[in-house]
């Protein structure tokens, strides 16, 4: 908690962890895969506010520290800097809920996402919402099965890709979530031809983070996923949320999808300090992994 000499009070919420498997302590604001982190604030956190949290990480004995914030603090994190940080820019994509649905509907949606809305009900799409823990399993058998998919596309190992999918992303971890935030944690689950065809975790209060989502790439057809998409972003407009929040984009195809329905593309910083090349050793790591087993991106 930080104190300045005008009395404004702020909070960077940080979670210890470690790296390069146990052996260097971390501490991060948010640790991957488990959301946004960043400053807590009046008002929402100012640059003055993100040079004066920078100053003190840089200061402190972390072997590794990390802020990953959220897009709508990306101007405040932008405009501040430390020479001793590694920044690395991340692209995600928000959507402005607040002209209402009916007008992200017609002007935000494009032609193909309104005729994929068609095509689903044509064909018969059923979605489902459970609130809390309600509809987990089936999802998560859901990601399970895409994730195995990509792993064969890749050349990947099938144990492997199961292995990083139950380290980043265990069920456990979704149903802790789901434990402690009732409703406002959604499961988003469309069917097709009798079969689980495309689905979505939303976390919801003042704003919705769409967080995972999952598809059956045989199903496709179907265009299940633009009708969950959709009905997940109606749910978040009636209930007064002000953005929707798509996640990590990068810069492939995944983005353009977010931008059929509306969603801005947006980029800010991450903040690392290492007293050690903890992040280059890792990534030279993983390259050599994916050289040995013939890894396609």
């Amino acid at each position: 908690m930080y104190e300045t000499d005008t009395g404004r009070k702020f909070v960077l919420p940080m979670l210890r962890g470690a790296r390069a498997g146990g052996m260097f302590p971390a501490e991060y604001s948010n640790p991957p895969a488990c959301g946004l982190g960043g400053v807590l604030a009046p008002g929402g956190a100012r640059a003055d506010d993100v040079r004066i949290v920078l100053a003190d990480l840089a200061a402190r004995g972390v072997v590794v520290q990390s802020v990953f914030p959220g897009p709508l603090a990306a101007d405040a994190w932008r405009a501040a800097a430390h020479q001793g940080a590694i920044v690395r820019p991340h692209h995600v994509h928000l959507l402005d809920l607040r002209p209402g649905w009916d007008a992200i509907l017609e002007h935000g949606f494009t032609k193909n996402t309104r005729r994929g809305l068609r095509i689903a009900a044509r064909r018969g799409v059923t979605v489902e919402r459970g609130l809390g823990g309600d509809l987990l399993p089936e999802f998560y058998a859901l990601m399970e099965h895409a994730v195995l998919r990509w792993a064969r596309k890749q050349h990947e190992p099938e144990w492997l890709a199961r292995a990083r999918l139950h380290r980043r992303d265990p069920r456990e971890k979704f149903e802790a979530i789901a434990r402690r935030l009732g409703n406002r944690f959604q499961v988003w689950l469309a069917r097709a031809d009798g079969r689980t065809a495309a689905g979505c975790l939303v976390a919801r209060g003042a704003n919705a983070h769409d967080f995972r989502a999952a598809m059956d790439e045989e199903l496709k057809q179907f265009r299940a996923t633009d009708l969950v998409q959709a009905l997940a972003i109606r749910d978040a407009c009636l209930a007064g949320c002000q953005y929707y929040y798509l996640g990590e984009s990068g810069t492939g195809t995944l983005g353009q999808f977010k931008e059929r329905f509306g969603a801005r593309p947006v980029v800010y910083p991450e903040f690392r300090f290492e007293r050690l090349p903890v992040t280059r050793a890792e990534e030279g790591a993983k390259t050599a992994v994916k050289k040995l087993i013939g890894f396609r991106d």
